[in-house]
């Protein structure tokens, strides 16, 4: 065999000036989307899957050489700019609501959002290859997912048909939202309730929303049963039945009891049980949840900190370019700055060493 007969050695292209600008391009547009969604619906979804698919189209429309290495990065970095807007719309909002801030302080949010993105990726690190690479309990679908739509979109003509169906698509959200909140032609709340008495109030309603029957079909139908199974035990159980609730509460701890008799017509007060005493049994339920997430993954955290004591103790990490992490002295260069930073932010806002010592020691 010749050289013209050898086939051609595919592109290792991956870190390149073309990947930076189009990560940080769907990066930003993945994480206003998400920031809208997440404050609208209260949850976000990831962004690796059209961003994998945007992604892979942009390049080809750039550059005919391009690898797929290079939209493994871009997809990468679109998930990594939604995941930080995440972490800021489910915390920042809160210094506005105890009245901490007026408004938002841009400074201080991108340093608190650098520093959570930061650690996250140094413990990652070690917990990657217990709970990715050595668990086979779990699949990760959404990555699994990913890695189809990548290994499709480097073919071109699948990478057109995908890039299409997401333009058709935001198209289509984008008008209707046009029609809903610009010109007013469609409602996109249908709701009413009505009294029935004792401080009762039966609710029903709902948002029309392009938006949210795309969360639906992403998250997959599991997950949409289990966020409507939530709402309907919120609107149509706890609300109809508050002032039961709050009489069982005074029963059992008086000091906890706090009694809630909203004014107005039926659709103000279902509202203000929702919003002053019901989303507290929400809260209260993630907080249970992301407990018993702790103790199922138990097992993995103790290999993951015995990774990290083997790291630091100078073992040798594998040499395989898949497989390499970042040097020793490179993360504790990397986790030294993130503790300086979470030092920084605890003493700005509250202006104590002792507070501020036992806060960064309970963050990390």
């Amino acid at each position: 065999m010749n050289s013209h007969d050898m086939p051609a050695a595919p592109s290792r292209l991956e870190l390149t000036p073309r990947v930076f600008a189009i990560g940080l391009l769907l990066a930003v547009v993945m994480g206003a989307a998400n920031v809208y969604l997440g404050l609208k619906a209260g949850m976000t979804v990831s962004a690796s899957i059209p961003a994998a698919v945007v992604g892979s189209l942009l390049l080809r429309l750039l550059s005919k050489r391009s690898s797929i290495l290079e939209a493994n990065q871009i997809q990468t970095a679109a998930s990594a700019g939604e995941s930080l807007a995440a972490g800021i719309i489910f915390t920042m909002p809160a210094l506005l609501l105890i009245g901490v801030w007026k408004e938002f302080d841009l400074l201080m949010t991108t340093v608190i959002a650098f520093t959570g993105g930061l650690l996250g990726v140094l413990f990652m690190i070690p917990m990657r290859r217990v709970f990715v690479v050595d668990n086979p309990d779990l699949p990760y679908p959404e990555g699994v997912a990913c890695a189809a739509v990548l290994e499709t979109s480097n073919r071109a003509e699948e990478s057109r048909a995908g890039a299409s169906s997401v333009i058709w698509g935001g198209a289509v959200g984008a008008v209707f939202k046009l029609l809903v909140s610009f010109f007013g032609v469609i409602r996109g709340t249908l709701e009413g309730a009505f009294a029935t008495g004792a401080g009762r109030v039966v609710y029903f309603g709902s948002d029309i929303s392009p938006a949210l029957v795309a969360v639906g079909f992403i998250v997959g139908l599991n997950v949409a049963v289990l966020i409507f199974i939530g709402g309907a035990i919120g609107w149509l159980i706890c609300i109809p039945f508050f002032p039961d609730i709050q009489s069982a509460l005074s029963a059992i701890a008086p000091q906890l009891a706090n009694p809630l008799l909203p004014d107005g017509t039926p659709v103000d007060r279902a509202w203000t049980l929702w919003s002053e005493g019901v989303r507290y049994v929400g809260v209260g339920a993630m907080v249970v949840g992301g407990i018993a997430s702790i103790i199922n993954v138990r097992a993995g955290l103790v290999h993951a900190i015995d990774d990290i004591r083997r790291r630091f103790g100078g073992d040798a990490l594998p040499e395989e370019p898949s497989e390499r992490d970042l040097s020793t002295r490179t993360l504790a260069a990397l986790l030294a700055l993130a503790v300086v930073l979470i030092v920084a932010v605890y003493y700005q806002f509250t202006g104590g060493i002792a507070i501020t010592l036992l806060s960064s020691a309970l963050m990390l």
